[in-house]
């Protein structure tokens, strides 16, 4: 596979899987030595991330067919598999914190290194800060990041439009005259993350200090010691959704309203990249309208009208596409309509030269785009599964995007697809 540069705009940094070969040495070493998940662990993990976008679609009436009520899956998922699930994560600079002398002779800018994970399903970005006492917060292999430390910090008032801005779904209560947030986890109703709603500077990248929001978390597991954070080991996450909290919109200023990420497939040795900043041209790039929600703003969302294995369409009508298909970062696994079948159901003895079966996705407007093999299969078993209704919009799980560079082109009102990427 031909293997590109990060596209030569904007500001980028690399991007790794959570365990991944290459990860950061200093990020994971932590979870490392933890026991590996069950199958059944990470599929638990997959469905409760599910349910929780679903959720949020039904609570707000742009969805029909999911219960309002919990999710359908019962059990809590166990802490440690929960932060062992395959993340994509970048580290970025936060803060005035001064160097070391040793970092100050590598013309480190200032500020801590901070691993967070990326995610295209929430608005609020947030890390752990001092005071974090465990087990109220989770161990991190970074420096924890201190606001008494950092001269350009400064806590959002609670009167102030960036506190109004975070609105029911992210705000929490007033302290000290200073917002506070609060950042539901999906996988369990009682865990959250919380504290205080601040500002300081981040740097993506080399020189690409901005002025940037964020929640100062000092709680971020479980209130009755179910679920708990599933960002285990990193500082905190990146929040990439579409919400004017996020990343993203508080970068379109400094870089224009887009950003993009290409996933490395599971195992490989070679980074990804993340990137903010504009598409230059759509030559090299599979590209598809994007859509919107209304009333749930921090979802990107594609159509699809078709689906071919080994270049053979499969016998689904359109109108099993209509909700259309939500872009996720962190979910694994891609849910499909439910004439598809159940989780998993399609597994192969992969003993010999097995190949593969090529899937290529039909998006709207008759683009077709060709998934990586290493995408196809997970545990030996088509990496796909039926949503529960058909009227619930699918899901793009980070195994079909993996190889190829992802671009959110917020302000085209478009997404675009670029294969082997990484």
């Amino acid at each position: 596979m031909t293997v590109f540069s990060p596209p030569q705009h904007g500001s980028w940094v690399p991007l790794y899987r959570h365990l991944g070969p290459c990860s950061p040495p200093s990020s994971f070493t932590g979870a490392a030595k933890k026991k590996p998940p069950s199958l059944a662990d990470l599929l638990r993990q997959d469905q409760l991330r599910v349910d929780h976008i679903h959720r949020r679609l039904s609570e707000s009436g742009e969805a029909v067919g999911v219960s309002k009520e919990g999710s359908s899956v019962k059990d809590p998922l166990r802490f440690e598999a929960a932060y062992l699930h395959d993340q994509p994560v970048i580290q970025v600079l936060l803060g005035s914190q001064p160097k070391s002398s040793d970092e100050q002779q590598q013309s480190q800018p200032p500020g801590v290194v901070q691993t967070v994970v990326l995610d295209t399903a929430t608005d609020v970005p947030w890390v752990q800060c001092v005071p974090c006492p465990i087990p109220s917060c989770h161990p991190q292999t970074d420096t924890v990041y201190d606001p008494t430390k950092s001269s350009t910090y400064d806590p959002v008032s609670c009167g102030s439009p960036a506190c109004a801005q975070l609105g029911r779904l992210y705000s929490g209560s007033w302290a000290n005259g200073h917002c506070q947030y609060r950042v539901r986890f999906p996988n369990s109703n009682a865990s959250s993350s919380s504290g205080t709603y601040a500002t300081d500077l981040l740097a993506v990248g080399p020189n690409s200090q901005i002025p940037f929001r964020f929640g100062c978390s000092h709680a971020d597991a479980a209130d009755q010691g179910g679920g708990g954070s599933d960002n285990a080991t990193a500082a905190g996450v990146m929040a990439l959704g579409g919400g004017p909290e996020s990343l993203p919109s508080q970068a379109a200023a400094s870089y224009g309203p887009a950003f993009s990420y290409c996933i490395p497939a599971a195992g490989s040795r070679r980074p990804g990249f993340f990137v903010l900043g504009g598409v230059v041209s759509y030559s090299q790039y599979v590209a598809t309208p994007m859509l919107r929600y209304q009333r749930v703003p921090t979802f990107y969302r594609v159509r699809l009208i078709g689906i071919a294995v080994n270049g053979q369409l499969l016998n689904v009508t359109p109108s099993a596409f209509a909700a259309g298909a939500v872009l996720d970062a962190r979910a694994a696994v891609t849910r499909l309509p439910p004439p598809k079948g159940g989780l998993l159901d399609a597994c192969y003895d992969l003993a010999g030269a097995f190949v593969p079966p090529r899937i290529e996705l039909v998006f709207e407007r008759g683009n077709v785009l060709e998934l990586d093999r290493t995408g196809v299969l997970f545990h030996d078993c088509l990496a796909f599964a039926a949503n529960r209704d058909d009227r619930m919009p699918g899901i793009i799980g980070n195994l079909q995007q993996q190889t190829m560079e992802v671009l959110y082109d917020v302000g085209a009102g478009a997404v675009g697809f670029r294969r082997g990427a990484c």
